[in-house]
């Protein structure tokens, strides 16, 4: 019975210790990501669009840089910056959320602007999203 007590006590420090780790574990520095893939926002959009579980397979949470065209800029209450890229679509687009752990240099996007944003991407709701995006 001690034998299966201290087994039961050494597991539940194993979880703890490894429970604490990844809790802890620093974020990825979005600036210095190495890119997986590099694609303009169109591309991006219709391979979702055509095929989303293959886009997923290829595309989901990897480190992206899209080029495209602003559509539209917004910002939230609690100062998110969300940029919308043209993909042809008049109702849908790939939306890239800004990076809030990171010191961004330029935080103003206006219609019509050229730009290249890196980030992670999380799939299709209606829109492409990448998350903690920084300009390349």
């Amino acid at each position: 019975m001690k034998k299966l007590l201290g087994i039961g006590l050494l597991l539940a420090l194993v979880g703890l210790g490894t429970g604490y780790f990844i809790y802890n574990k620093p974020h990825q520095n979005m600036d210095k990501a190495k890119s997986d893939l590099a694609l303009d926002a169109k591309a991006l959009f219709t391979a979702f669009e055509t095929d989303e579980s293959g886009a997923n397979e290829k595309y989901l949470d990897k480190v992206i840089e899209v080029t495209g065209t602003v559509k539209e800029m917004s910002t939230d209450d609690t100062g998110n910056i969300s940029i919308t890229l043209e993909t042809g679509s008049d109702m849908f687009g790939v939306i890239c959320q800004m990076d809030n752990l990171t010191e961004h240099e330029k935080t103003d996007f206006q219609p019509g602007e050229k730009v290249t944003l890196k980030g992670i991407c999380t799939g299709m709701l209606m829109d492409v999203v990448l998350v903690r995006c920084v300009v390349v």
